[in-house]
């Protein structure tokens, strides 16, 4: 596949913007990463649900998109830890009325529309798929439990930068697998994505893991930077893969338009959303062993830290 410069130019564009706006939402505090997770959970549902419809052919009542949109929502804000607006929980005061507006809205364009099953249980699946994706995010950005620091005096930072680190790992993932799949690329990866090759895939799974866990190690332990980096290599690529499938059912090139070279939220997210879950699940599952180790011995393992890490 030859290289192309003009693709390659405008794609570069667009991500120093998007860069610096997922920059501006990640780092600036918690505050800036709920509504920028936000914008971008709500931006997912809006392309799912048009690829939904043009797969079935159907057309969705305003009122049943925007039903799963908030009963969706309802889910992240569960998971806002202990934020507060105006010394009310997120959580526990906020949650509950999102959820019920948005079944309320569910029912009531149900009862607008000629009912399509199979369109709306596809449509449903976005409840997994895409919002409980973003609420897991939000579950590690906000926890206090985890410790991915070298320096364990620096251990209560972790929760700011698990997103961090798997957003860095996926974006190195793939903007290496461009590279590498568009200089020296041969092989079709699979006939779901025919410009993935499969010197490309790999090539952007070996540069993703030595990247963030041979440079970041010395802030952080290599352990779980090898574990986050090959689950984002790996899953990543399955996310892009399975959007890319819901593309070519659909008939469309794209989710969207909102960034130019690079599509919609959907386009940009596709891995990430695939990703997060088996990295929650990754210290969900570290934390249960560590848990028994210290319950079964009577060992004083801290949550997360990996033994013989020194911490």
């Amino acid at each position: 596949m030859a290289f192309n410069w003009k693709t390659f130019w405008t794609r570069a564009f667009t991500a120093l913007i998007f860069v610096a706006v997922m920059m501006a939402g990640l780092l600036y505090n918690e505050w800036s990463f709920l509504l920028l997770i936000t914008l971008i959970h709500f931006g997912c549902w809006w392309e799912y649900l048009k690829l939904i419809e043009k797969i079935f052919g159907v057309s969705f009542h305003v009122y049943i998109k925007l039903g799963f949109c908030l009963t969706g929502y309802h889910l992240l804000l569960l998971c806002c830890g202990l934020l507060q607006l105006s010394g009310y929980a997120l959580s526990s005061s906020f949650s509950l009325p999102f959820l019920l507006a948005g079944l309320v809205l569910l029912v009531t364009g149900m009862f607008k529309q000629r009912l399509h099953l199979k369109a709306l249980g596809a449509a449903a699946l976005g409840l997994f798929y895409i919002s409980l994706s973003w609420a897991l995010l939000l579950l590690l950005r906000y926890t206090t439990d985890i410790n991915i620091m070298k320096d364990a005096a620096q251990a209560a930072r972790s929760g700011f930068f698990i997103p961090v680190l798997l957003i860095a790992a996926i974006w190195i993932n793939d903007t290496c697998a461009y590279l590498v799949g568009s200089m020296i690329g041969r092989t079709p990866f699979s006939k779901i994505s025919p410009k993935k090759t499969v010197e490309g895939t790999i090539g952007g799974m070996l540069l993703c893991v030595a990247a963030i866990t041979l440079i970041l190690q010395f802030w952080f332990q290599w352990q779980v930077l090898l574990a986050i980096s090959l689950i984002a290599a790996v899953a990543g690529t399955a996310g892009d893969l399975l959007e890319s499938k819901l593309k070519r059912m659909a008939g469309v090139k794209d989710s969207g338009s909102i960034m130019p070279g690079h599509g919609g939220f959907m386009d940009r997210f596709d891995s990430l959303l695939v990703t997060i879950p088996f990295v929650w699940l990754f210290f969900a599952v570290l934390s249960w062993f560590l848990g028994n180790i210290q319950l079964h011995h009577g060992t004083p393992v801290a949550l997360f830290t990996i033994p013989g890490s020194g911490y």
